[in-house]
């Protein structure tokens, strides 16, 4: 996918995670993680997988939910799953 949808989809959980957890849009990148970073509980990381999959189009496993750790992993993993449906 090009680099203006990852940008969308950064765009999209940034703005859900500030929106949802009280925080700073700004202060979230990439690198950002969940839990140290943003104290999201597995409530919080569980309506930002409800958005993706709703978004999206993609499932994600709870064993897949567990290993994105940051902003940025989320989004790689929405245009790899994506992109994969398309596919199909």
């Amino acid at each position: 996918m090009s680099d203006r949808s990852r940008d969308e989809v950064f765009a999209l959980i940034r703005d859900h995670l500030a929106d949802e957890l009280d925080v700073d849009a700004g202060a979230i990148t990439d690198g950002t993680r969940f839990k140290e970073d943003l104290e999201a509980d597995s409530l919080d990381l569980y309506t930002l997988v409800q958005e993706l999959e709703d978004s999206y189009g993609v499932s994600m496993s709870d064993e897949q939910a567990a290993q994105i750790l940051t902003v940025g992993a989320a989004v790689d993993f929405v245009l790899d799953h994506a992109q994969a449906n398309a596919e199909r």
